[in-house]
């Protein structure tokens, strides 16, 4: 590594001291990101890392609100604005008591390499708030989602900054945003994603990041000659994401054995069918219960404050969040026979883990290739909405599937070595390698 290029990294070090999942981030990408520079001067030259990892812009503003007792309580909003080089700034809302700027940097970092891959005129970014919805009722949800919109909507718009959801921010949350966005901006307008299909939202969308994961898991075995027919997989989470990439891998012969929320985890070794799926929604979705009762009603076992991935599998799925699977997990999967991970959540696996899986060529993806179909389904939905259709859900799934198929060519093009394909590489230099070369062509901004 030249020692211009170490001084860069040391830069950001420096400038972004107290940011630990920032920081992980902007590691990864580094590894791979500055030998490729080292053969580019005009992107060093252009100083195009220190940019890269320099948000365009950050907000950061209060959203006060009243609770059903009538007590004022105040949250703190962000969004950042990472990089609109390629397109309008996509990325999804998270509420949650962890948000914090290190987390929404990480996340909109990634985003930006996430939303290269897709090929979709997007730019990334990412926001959210400290507000936790868990046991709030309807109505305070409400109070706060105006509150928080009242500000964040002089920031965002169709052209600009389209948000999305992410953690706590689903259906419900989605839709208040958008009414006040409407009654503040006098538009009704494609400036969120993710809404309901009564008023612009795309069909397939709320499946989309885990039907994803499976599309790509797919690609990924037929380069190995096989397929999911019989895999016995594990899955972390019991949201979105799981529950969707629980769903497509039923769909697609395999066999889900597992689920997990912040309390435990379900070991079902007869496989979760679509019955067992359909409580699990019904249980999360609705009642926005624990995943242990699923473990009382079926009569399975549950493991209070584990993680799935002690379970003998074929297939690892992490879907829930970021650096929950760590060398130790990793150690006990590959003993256990675990031959492909992949991630649904967003930098789910730490580095010690990945170089682990790594090292021994289990054949892994990152989150920036594995789940990129939410964000893409979300470009799908602003396409939608800028022509004032709706497509059908079999059309919307097939544009997904080819979408998670370029993306698998591309980390294949950019990642291969040998008989080994590094997608971790590829997915890092793929997504790069458009971003940089549209900062170029734009100048000095």
């Amino acid at each position: 590594m030249q020692t211009a290029v170490k001084a860069i990294i040391e830069d950001v070090y420096a400038r972004n001291p107290h940011e630990p999942e920032f920081l992980q981030a902007v590691q990864e990408v580094a590894e791979i990101i500055i030998p490729y520079m080292n053969e580019h001067p005009e992107y060093l030259k252009a100083n195009l890392f220190e940019r890269l990892v320099e948000p365009e812009r950050m907000i950061v503003f209060r959203v006060p609100w009243v609770d059903d007792a009538g007590n004022f309580r105040i949250n703190r909003g962000y969004r950042v604005q990472m990089n609109s080089a390629i397109g309008p700034y996509k990325g999804g809302l998270r509420f949650h008591p962890s948000v914090n700027p290190s987390i929404l940097k990480f996340l909109a970092f990634e985003q930006v390499l996430k939303n290269s891959l897709t090929m979709l005129p997007m730019g990334g970014g990412k926001g959210g708030s400290d507000f936790d919805p868990k046991g709030k009722s309807d109505q305070e949800v409400m109070r706060f989602c105006q509150s928080f919109m009242t500000e964040l909507h002089r920031h965002i718009g169709a052209e600009t900054d389209v948000p999305a959801g992410d953690i706590g921010v689903g259906s419900r949350e989605v839709g208040f945003l958008f009414g006040q966005y409407k009654r503040l901006a006098n538009e009704f307008s494609g400036v969120i994603t993710g809404k309901g299909f009564a008023y612009g939202g795309s069909l397939i969308r709320p499946e989309a990041t885990g039907y994803g994961l499976l599309f790509f898991v797919e690609e990924m075995l037929k380069e190995k000659g096989d397929s999911l027919m019989g895999k016995v997989i594990t899955v972390s989470g019991s949201g979105n994401v799981a529950q969707h990439a629980i769903e497509k891998a039923i769909q697609m012969g395999g066999k889900p054995v597992t689920a997990s929320d912040s309390s435990g985890m379900i070991y079902d070794p007869n496989g979760i069918d679509l019955e067992k799926l359909a409580y699990i929604k019904e249980l999360k979705n609705t009642r926005r219960g624990r995943i242990s009762e699923y473990a009382e009603k079926y009569q399975v076992e549950y493991h209070p404050g584990k993680k799935p991935w002690h379970i003998p599998c074929d297939i690892a799925l992490p879907c829930a969040t970021q650096n929950e699977l760590d060398e130790e997990d990793a150690r006990v999967l590959i003993e256990n026979g675990c031959m492909l991970v992949a991630e649904g959540a967003n930098m789910p696996t730490t580095p010690e883990a990945v170089r682990r899986f790594q090292n021994l060529h289990i054949t892994y993806a990152p989150g920036k290739a594995s789940n990129a179909g939410g964000v893409a389904t979300s470009g799908l939905e602003m396409t939608q909405n800028a022509l004032h259709a709706s497509w059908t859900a079999e059309k919307v799934e097939s544009e997904l599937k080819q979408i998670m198929q370029s993306i698998h060519s591309q980390c294949k093009q950019y990642g291969q070595n040998y008989n080994y394909i590094d997608y971790v590489k590829g997915a890092n230099l793929a997504g790069f390698i458009r971003v940089a070369e549209a900062m170029l062509a734009e100048g000095h901004v």
